[in-house]
């Protein structure tokens, strides 16, 4: 318990502290690709990827640590592991990649059409816009991905319920 006599919830590194943002390094790297060299590119979905696999290890440690030696603890770290992995790949590095892609790709065409804007101003604008539309696709991508796996693969291995 805490001072106000609230019980305290342990922080998730991978969750609750700046950790969090190495997920949206992909977004930013597609918010820059008409800036960058593509290795650039490339390496900003390693760092992503390195934190969902990271994220899914250590849900799979604490699935391991909650369940001690009872009957079926394989089973929950794997359906552990496997939601957290799938869920943070869904939600945080190929959805949102391939949506800030898009929104990057359409805002380059449509200034190379409708501006004489020269192109490196146009490329900052189209990296500017990909930046700025960060913010507001992570809810929207987070609940959606949550629906999805509530739908579908939650129903086989924990009854529909978000693993913690």
């Amino acid at each position: 318990m805490d001072s106000s006599g609230d019980t305290a919830k342990a922080v998730d590194i991978y969750r609750d502290t700046w950790v969090r943002f190495l997920g949206y390094a992909n977004e930013v790297g597609e918010a820059f690709r008409a800036l960058v060299p593509v290795s650039f590119v490339w390496g900003s979905y390693a760092v992503a990827t390195a934190y969902v696999t990271a994220d899914a290890v250590d849900k799979g440690k604490k699935a391991a640590a909650a369940h001690g030696d009872n009957p079926g603890k394989t089973t929950r770290v794997a359906a552990a592991v496997v939601d957290t992995f799938v869920w943070q790949a869904l939600a945080s590095v190929i959805i949102p990649g391939f949506t800030i892609n898009r929104v990057c790709a359409a805002s380059l065409l449509v200034l190379g059409k409708t501006t004489k804007w020269p192109l490196p101003v146009r490329k900052w604008t189209t990296t500017a816009i990909g930046l700025s539309t960060i913010p507001f696709i992570i809810t929207p991508i987070d609940r959606s991905v949550d629906f999805l796996l509530d739908s579908s693969l939650r129903k086989v291995y924990n009854e529909g319920k978000k693993h913690d």
